[in-house]
């Protein structure tokens, strides 16, 4: 045990955080995403929700600041009668958590296919039980000062 690291983080998740390096990135992963097919590392937290892991993940890993991205959405298929206004809601969830932690920070998108593929570069992959529509989140890994 340790103190002040969030109950909701796994040993395997903390390894991996700290295994990663400056520009590593890692996918927060909704429960319909194909991450077995899609990386070798796969990390499960089936019982968790994006939002409340991400702001676990954002008191111990900083984002990147040298980058001109630090988190990355999958971009909603046009046309996609599922998402009301072109922006799925959990969008702003994790905007606001990042936001609490990073003023300046860009969020990039890439079309679905293309997110499926970059993927595959990904440090891990956290399979989660987030339910919401296009609710992938990749990471980019900053400076630890």
């Amino acid at each position: 045990m340790l103190n002040r690291v969030p109950k909701n983080l796994s040993p395997e998740l903390i390894k991996t955080l700290m295994e990663m390096g400056h520009g590593d990135e890692i996918l927060l992963a909704d429960a319909n995403y194909p991450a077995v097919s899609n990386n070798k590392k796969i990390i499960r937290a089936d019982g968790l929700m994006i939002p409340e892991l991400l702001d676990s993940i954002l008191k111990l890993m900083p984002l990147d600041s040298y980058s001109d991205y630090q988190a990355i959405f999958m971009q909603v298929v046009p046309g996609d009668q599922n998402v009301p206004n072109g922006a799925p809601p959990i969008w702003e969830k994790y905007r606001d958590s990042i936001g609490k932690s990073f003023k300046n920070y860009t969020v990039k998108q890439i079309e679905r296919s293309a997110f499926y593929e970059y993927s595959h570069q990904c440090f891990a992959i956290v399979q989660t039980g987030e339910k919401a529509l296009y609710g992938n989140l990749i990471l980019r890994k900053g400076v630890v000062m």
